[in-house]
């Protein structure tokens, strides 16, 4: 074999694997950059206020991005930024009773939609599971919530039981509609519904 037939068979199969890597689908580039995943431990988080009808609490979010938790009236509420207990996601919840907690466990975990890599990540978004109930029935609700520099608030509810797929649609809603949400603008259903309180 010539060098010559030999250089380009080699730069041939170079051009093939850079091309088959290319070509990865775009939605499994995306998540591979964009979404992080932060554990939350209720016992590490620092208590803001007690009150008898549930406590509120500050605990470590993404970087230098704060998480409120607070209970009340048998429901969970969560913001996340810079004083996140003054935004408008401190006051939203589900209709139903619910929490953040699956069963007795106090850790549950955060998907942040990000922009940047490594130690500059800049979250647009948050996905949580709630676990919510109503009378008998129980259910799991994804909740997207919008985060920027000066907002945080619920964009979307998803019935996580009834919806397929219902993890890769929240995060599509979050990467396609958080930065232009409006935090004036209340939230919305979306996918099916039908097997879990919303």
């Amino acid at each position: 074999m010539t060098t010559s037939l030999f250089v380009r068979r080699r730069c041939a199969v170079v051009a093939l694997g850079l091309g088959l890597l290319s070509g990865l689908p775009g939605a499994w580039a995306q998540d591979a950059t964009r979404g992080v995943v932060t554990p939350l431990d209720l016992k590490a988080c620092k208590i803001l206020k007690k009150h008898p009808d549930g406590n509120s609490w500050i605990c470590k979010g993404l970087g230098a991005t704060p998480v409120y938790l607070a209970e009340g009236d048998l429901r969970y509420f969560m913001s996340a930024g810079t004083a996140p207990e003054k935004r408008r996601a401190a006051q939203q919840t589900l209709g139903p009773f619910n929490t953040v907690f699956k069963g007795q466990s106090s850790r549950t975990s955060i998907e942040w939609r990000v922009t940047g890599q490594g130690k500059v990540q800049t979250p647009y978004a948050t996905i949580v599971r709630y676990y919510t109930q109503r009378d008998e029935a129980r259910g799991e609700v994804l909740v997207v919530s919008k985060v920027s520099a000066t907002e945080s608030c619920h964009m979307v509810a998803i019935d996580a039981l009834a919806t397929t797929n219902a993890m890769e649609l929240a995060r599509k809603i979050a990467d396609e509609r958080a930065e232009k949400f409006s935090c004036k603008d209340d939230p919305k259903i979306e996918g099916q519904t039908g097997k879990s309180p919303l």
